[in-house]
């Protein structure tokens, strides 16, 4: 069974909540840029448990980018993010498919931490992969690609160039020729979910306008067509497909 909690950015399938790209520590980069921020990461703890709880969840999966400095580890991740992970396991069976901003993640998480490789990790018939990397062959046997990475978004403005976002999920057709002949098998891999960012504070990639960046390598080569994914903000409501949205 899968969910998507209303009115929130995270899944739960069985009894496994799903969360992306937390960035935890980006704080720090805002403050070399001028910005004081207190840390969020104590609302962040909380907010996990109780929709944990909510949802009678056991088991957690973060979707990569748990931390945020890209190179190395920042003060604030260092003092902050191994408790963080401790308490989440105090309550929970965390699993971590490490993203392009995990570098050295595994040196700081705490042992009940189950980390896995960035070609992610399979849990029945879902694939959990961050979205940076292509994911392991072992995701051709599953139904269901669980992806993060691109914070999805959907830009909205006025006559007068009034401009907000709303968080969105996308839900994709694989091209399943281009994946067999990637990987030389058959693929059984039915569509991809991606994973709007947990943390507030992170930007988003507006998929209705032009997109700029490393989208990932299904997207890239065409395994996934983003104009064709169709889009739904966080409180359920159908946008169409992307090509549709203005």
């Amino acid at each position: 069974m899968l969910k998507f909690v209303t009115n929130e950015p995270v899944l739960v399938i069985d009894d496994t909540l799903v969360v992306g790209d937390l960035h935890l520590g980006i704080e720090s980069e805002f403050y070399k840029s001028g910005f004081t921020i207190p840390s969020n990461i104590g609302k962040i703890r909380d907010k996990i448990l109780l929709l944990a709880k909510e949802n009678e969840c056991k088991k957690l999966v973060l979707l990569g980018d748990v931390k945020h400095e890209f190179y190395g580890v920042s003060f604030q991740e260092g003092r902050e993010i191994p408790q963080f992970l401790k308490d989440l396991a105090k309550r929970l069976e965390v699993h971590v498919t490490l993203g392009n901003h995990d570098g050295n993640l595994k040196n700081i998480a705490p042992k009940e931490v189950h980390i896995h490789p960035t070609s992610g990790f399979r849990m029945g018939q879902y694939f959990f992969n961050h979205g940076q990397s292509w994911p392991s062959k072992e995701f051709l046997e599953t139904e269901i690609l669980i992806t993060g990475h691109n914070h999805p978004v959907v830009e909205f403005r006025d006559s007068l160039g009034f401009r907000s976002i709303e968080q969105c999920w996308l839900r994709c057709e694989l091209n399943k020729k281009k994946i067999e002949k990637k990987y030389k098998g058959k693929s059984n891999v039915q569509e991809a979910i991606m994973v709007p960012a947990f943390n507030p504070l992170v930007g988003g990639l507006p998929v209705n306008r032009k997109t700029e960046g490393e989208l990932g390598p299904l997207m890239t080569n065409g395994i996934i067509k983003l104009k064709e994914c169709d889009v739904y903000l966080l409180d359920g409501t159908y946008m169409g497909k992307v090509k549709g949205l203005k």
